[in-house]
């Protein structure tokens, strides 16, 4: 996703906290629980929905907090796989997902 198609990222990601990464061709949100254990199982579903979707995320886990960069690696930056992936994981964090 070249710095236009950026600009046109999906309201709703940007409205829900997604912010571009600086220096990279990426997007970044922090998700803050009440408990590790809570930030734990949320990584942990996320992960079996990045599994399916064969696009896994940069998962960064402190305490209570996860943090998820996205990126395409093997395509050298931000793609529609990326956009997908932060969707499901919105999903995954207001509870309206369908089971795995």
């Amino acid at each position: 996703m070249n710095e236009l198609e950026m600009d046109r990222m999906p309201r709703q990601l940007l409205e829900a906290g997604w912010e571009r990464v600086e220096g990279r061709d990426a997007i970044r949100k922090t998700f803050v629980f009440k408990s590790f254990i809570e930030s734990f199982g949320f990584m942990t579903l996320v992960g079996f929905w990045a599994e399916k979707m064969n696009h896994h995320p940069e998962m960064h886990n402190v305490y209570n907090k996860v943090t998820f960069e996205l990126t395409t690696h093997d395509a050298g930056g931000l793609t529609e796989k990326d956009i997908k992936l932060a969707n499901k994981i919105e999903d995954c964090a207001t509870g309206s997902f369908q089971p795995i």
